[in-house]
């Protein structure tokens, strides 16, 4: 019998991409994805980075708990597996918390999930250690993307790949260091043939992934160091690859060459998420992110010199332990200078384990006011540069349905989700190809559009025009 599986993602790109190759590689064991919660098998992979992120891990424990328990009435089982860098962080917590929880698994053991299935469904059936969670993290010596062999199950259109993992810059205020580990890089040859095996399966845009994707460092079969913008360069001479993204990139791994790169290769979009956390240098050295606002706006000015429309998108945290009003004003006005394309903004969550936990906190309701006034900033920059492209005509690369029939959804190369309401029945043609859109509506967060001379246009082929 066919057992049925369900996965919740909390987080960043990189647990969406860690959620995909879980599935895959229990599907290729035949277990069957369910959209219901109420499924043989429930895995959380679970977010560290704000608190909030926690509490809703426990939450959602609970409400599963109830299904778990409703179906042993009916004598059927369920196994609920946490992962992720809660599950890192938190292990034998989450355990005791809620010992109904049957495996907990860090972002470096996730390849283990498989057999750790098998040895609770063995424990079962020989009534062994009943009721006893598995506890499996830590860093391994042996990397995890070396188990994980399963061919990617993709279906889609935009990609995600990942090749970098962990950290080391150790910012004060993030855990990302203790729950991914420090930073790896995979090597060259495998992340080739990753990105080979999902172009034949028909992605048109990669996105490559990692905590500190620039600080990207592999080698050659030669022995020769290869650099993320080397990478970049080798990506986009595969057949199939119509774009280049990536994320999540640091200032401070921002060289000459990766800059060139997004002159000289017409593939890479003309958009980059270059987080800032502040706009203060008193703040941002607290914060141990180790460059200056001035080094930071050199850095969007020089990429702006080699892409003269290249959109920036950003990270900020406000409320960082001992930030004043001037700090705050200093991040604010920055915001105004820069006029980010998009930005994610959060109040300062304190993590347990970091420097930053243990300095003064700021109060709640001074960070929820001066994340409200930056906010307003951040939208009205977003809308600005969306509604600057009405009348303009955009290459979209459409990626799937929309709710309405008729209606596709695609992205711009500046990552804008845009709307286009096709005739005739052919949106399932629409999907996987790029199209010319005139831009008639601009809004906070999408576009609404026309195909150009009302005509279907396929690309089957890279045209950097295009792009």
């Amino acid at each position: 019998m066919y057992k049925t599986l369900h996965v919740i993602t909390y987080g960043c790109q990189m647990n969406v991409y860690d959620s995909q190759r879980i599935q895959e590689m229990l599907t290729i064991l035949g277990y069957s994805l369910s959209q219901e919660m109420d499924a043989d098998i429930v895995i959380f992979n679970t977010c560290q980075i704000r608190e909030k992120a926690e509490e809703k891990l426990f939450s959602d424990l609970g409400r599963v708990r109830i299904l778990k328990d409703r179906r042993k009435e009916f004598n059927k089982e369920m196994i609920i597996v946490v992962a992720g860098c809660s599950a890192q962080a938190l292990g034998k917590h989450i355990l005791k918390r809620a010992a109904y929880v049957d495996l907990v698994v860090g972002p470096q053991t996730y390849d283990k999930i498989p057999e750790l299935l098998a040895k609770i469904e063995r424990d079962r059936v020989s009534e062994t250690k009943p009721g006893q969670g598995i506890l499996r993290t830590g860093f391994p010596k042996i990397s995890k993307f070396d188990n994980l062999k399963t061919p990617r199950n993709f279906h889609g259109v935009s990609a995600m790949l990942s090749i970098q993992e962990g950290c080391n810059k150790f910012c004060s205020y993030c855990v990302v260091p203790y729950t991914r580990g420090a930073e790896y890089s995979r090597p060259l040859e495998d992340v080739l043939q990753e990105a080979k095996a999902l172009l034949k399966k028909g992605a048109k845009e990669l996105v490559l992934l990692g905590q500190n994707v620039n600080a990207y460092q592999s080698k050659n079969f030669l022995g020769k160091n290869v650099t993320f913008s080397e990478l970049l360069y080798r990506c986009a001479e595969l057949e199939g690859v119509f774009r280049l993204r990536y994320m999540t990139s640091h200032p401070r791994e921002m060289t000459h060459d990766l800059i060139r790169a997004h002159k000289e290769i017409p593939q890479l979009m003309p958009f980059l998420h270059l987080p800032v956390q502040s706009g203060s240098n008193n703040v941002l050295q607290a914060m141990n992110r180790q460059y200056t606002v001035q080094e930071y706006e050199s850095i969007v000015e020089k990429l702006k010199e080699a892409r003269s429309d290249i959109a920036i998108s950003s990270d900020f945290i406000v409320g960082h332990p001992e930030e004043t009003e001037e700090d705050f004003e200093k991040t604010c006005q920055l915001a105004i200078r820069v006029q980010y394309a998009q930005a994610y903004s959060f109040m300062y969550s304190s993590r347990p384990g970091t420097p930053s936990a243990l300095k003064q906190q700021i109060p709640f309701e001074i960070k929820k006011e001066r994340l409200h006034r930056l906010q307003e900033i951040l939208r009205h920059s977003q809308k600005t540069f969306n509604m600057s492209k009405k009348g303009v005509t955009l290459p979209v690369l459409f990626e799937k349905k929309g709710k309405h029939s008729g209606q596709v959804l695609g992205k711009t190369p500046y990552m804008q989700s845009v709307y286009v309401h096709t005739k005739n029945n052919v949106s399932d043609v629409i999907i996987g190809t790029i199209q010319e859109v005139e831009i008639l509506e601009g809004h906070l967060n999408s576009l609404m559009g026309t195909f150009a001379n009302n005509e279907k246009q396929t690309y089957p082929h890279f045209n950097s025009h295009l792009l």
